[in-house]
């Protein structure tokens, strides 16, 4: 597999271990131990600690960007590019990703801290308008 493939596959396995441990965590805590029902929980009526607000929001970003850089990759692998370059936007993308992820949920989201989401998240929107220059140049 290319190295864009595995940041894609790495992107998809870090939106479901964020799912799992930090949603699915505080929900079945809550369930398990008798303190909710499995239907408490609304789509449309967030309720909880703040943590899980953020670990929510964190989780449908990544939900959100998931099908983009899936494009992308897909455009790249159609097209047989690939390269140094590819290889770091990709990279950098995946650990943006992960950083923006973990600002989110582990932090109070304070002037700083949102600057710090914010311009993780940035460097991946960088990453994905490159790439697409690099595709679009081909």
């Amino acid at each position: 597999m290319t190295t864009p493939i595995w940041m894609l596959l790495g992107f998809a396995t870090w939106t479901v271990l964020l799912l799992c441990f930090t949603i699915g965590v505080y929900r079945w805590k809550l369930i398990f131990s008798g303190r909710a029902e499995v239907n408490a929980f609304r789509a449309d009526q967030v309720e909880g600690a703040e943590w899980y607000k953020r670990a929510m929001r964190a989780h449908a970003n990544c939900i959100e960007n998931l099908p983009v850089f899936a494009a992308i990759v897909f455009a790249l692998y159609v097209s047989g590019l690939g390269g140094a370059m590819v290889d770091t936007l990709c990279i950098a993308i995946m650990v943006a990703r992960i950083l923006q992820s973990l600002t989110h949920v582990c932090f109070q989201q304070t002037n700083v801290v949102a600057t710090m989401r914010f311009a993780f998240f940035f460097a991946q929107v960088l990453s994905f308008i490159a790439l697409i220059f690099i595709l679009v140049r081909q």
